[in-house]
């Protein structure tokens, strides 16, 4: 088995996330609320990635958000 490519996101916050870690997205209007806890996650501990402040990231994620939902 390779091994797989670690993929980073920029967050708002100037935080990066690695893509692999993601759990779950939630769509908001033009943000996406983001879960890296591998115990879940509530409203008041995701991250979060908003088109406006972060236009690329947003969009490689909402684009794999859109994927899954069709």
């Amino acid at each position: 088995m390779e091994p797989r490519e670690v993929v980073y996101i920029k967050l708002n916050d100037n935080t990066m996330i690695n893509e692999n870690c993601i759990r779950w997205v939630r769509k908001m209007n033009e943000c996406l609320q983001i879960c890296t806890l591998s115990v879940g996650c509530n409203d008041s501990n995701t991250h979060t990635i908003c088109k406006k402040d972060n236009v690329n990231s947003y969009n490689k994620l909402n684009k794999l958000f859109e994927e899954y939902q069709n």
